[in-house]
Parts: C-alpha cells; sequence; structure tokens
C-alpha cells in the first residue's frame, strides 16, 4: 500500500459493526501491517476500560467537554450511543493523520459510519464487519468477561438493528476466521486506495 500513497491522500477507511464483531482486532491487523494507514482515535465520555490510556484508545473527555465541542461543530460524526455515553468523530483527528500523508482509519459506531459515509461519498471506504450468527456474538460478548448479563442483552439488541443496515455500506466482510476476514478487508483497501 505504501507505493500509492500519494494518491490516497484524504482518503479515509471506515471499519463498522456491531460489538464483539471483531472490527477492533481486524483494524488492530491493519495498523500493524500497514504503515500507511493510522488510527483515528474517538472522543468518548466514558470511563477508560483496563489499561486503556487516554489519547490511544480514545479521547476520554468530560460530558460538558464533549458537548462543547458539538457546540463548535468539531465533529464529522457523534452520537450518544447509550444513555449518557458519547462517541465521536474529531475533525482534528483526520486532519492530524492526513497532515502525516497517512490514511485515517476509523473504528465506529454504524450511525457514525453512516454519517461519515454521507458526508465524504467516493473519498471513503466502509466496510461492514457481520458476525458469523448473533449466538457466536453472544458467546464473543460473554468471553470477554467484562458486561453484565443486562449489557449484554442490550448489545445484542442493538447488534441485530445495526446488521439491518448492513447492505447500506460499500463492502461487508463476515468474520467467520479472524485471519481470513483480515485479508479481505486488506484486499478491498489495497483495491480502493490504487482506484482513487
Amino acid at each position: 500500500m505504501s507505493a500509492i500513497l500519494k494518491s490516497a491522500v484524504k482518503k479515509v477507511i471506515i471499519l463498522t459493526a456491531p460489538s464483539g464483531a471483531g472490527k477492533t482486532s481486524i483494524t488492530n491487523y491493519l495498523l500493524k501491517n500497514y504503515p500507511n494507514l493510522s488510527f483515528s482515535v474517538s472522543a468518548t465520555t466514558r470511563a477508560p476500560r483496563g489499561s486503556e490510556q487516554d489519547g490511544i484508545a480514545y479521547h476520554f473527555i468530560t460530558p460538558a467537554a464533549f458537548e462543547g465541542h458539538i457546540y463548535q461543530n468539531d465533529f464529522l460524526e457523534y452520537e450518544m450511543v447509550y444513555k449518557d455515553v458519547y462517541y465521536g468523530t474529531l475533525k482534528s483527528e483526520l486532519t492530524r493523520i492526513w497532515e502525516q500523508e497517512k490514511v485515517p482509519v476509523l473504528d465506529i459506531d454504524v450511525k457514525g459510519a453512516l454519517e461519515v459515509q454521507k458526508q465524504l461519498g467516493a473519498d471513503c471506504l466502509s466496510i461492514f464487519i457481520m458476525p458469523p450468527s448473533i449466538e457466536v456474538l453472544q458467546e464473543r460478548l460473554e468471553k470477554r468477561e467484562t458486561e453484565s448479563p443486562e449489557s449484554i442483552k442490550i448489545r445484542l439488541e442493538k447488534a441485530t438493528f445495526e446488521m439491518s443496515f448492513s447492505n447500506e455500506f460499500k463492502a461487508i466482510v463476515k468474520n467467520e476466521t479472524l485471519d481470513i476476514a483480515c485479508k479481505e478487508v486488506a484486499a478491498l483497501i489495497d483495491e480502493f486506495l490504487v482506484n482513487s
């Protein structure tokens, strides 16, 4: 991908999926193997989990600060994903990455991904990561051991709703086997950057 970097400036890659479908694992694979891609760090009002660090996993900010950014029109997209928990993509993140002559990779919620796709059109490649089934998704969420049964139930209901939008994205990759899904996503990105 590095040979085609110049033509790819101002392009954006979007990975979206229901929680637990594997988009973060695929994003990590891309960032490790393709040095011209760079992670767009989302902003959120939720508390850090485990070893998450501010500015690396997310920009962890207060609800008041988040609302200040909304007022200043600083977000490309944002939404309240869960009750009182905002997530959003700061325009300044994309500018930061483009200034490094890299391509931003957005690992974002389905609704946010649809909004970015609407704004950027042909300048973005949106890929929906499809879980093999709701049952497999439930197993993956339970294995994380970071969610309560009630939280998992809410996430699964949301996942079913989000999967109904999969055909609105430019590509769908089914993540049954992570290695294969990673290679399929990389091939789609190669084609997008070469042809844009």
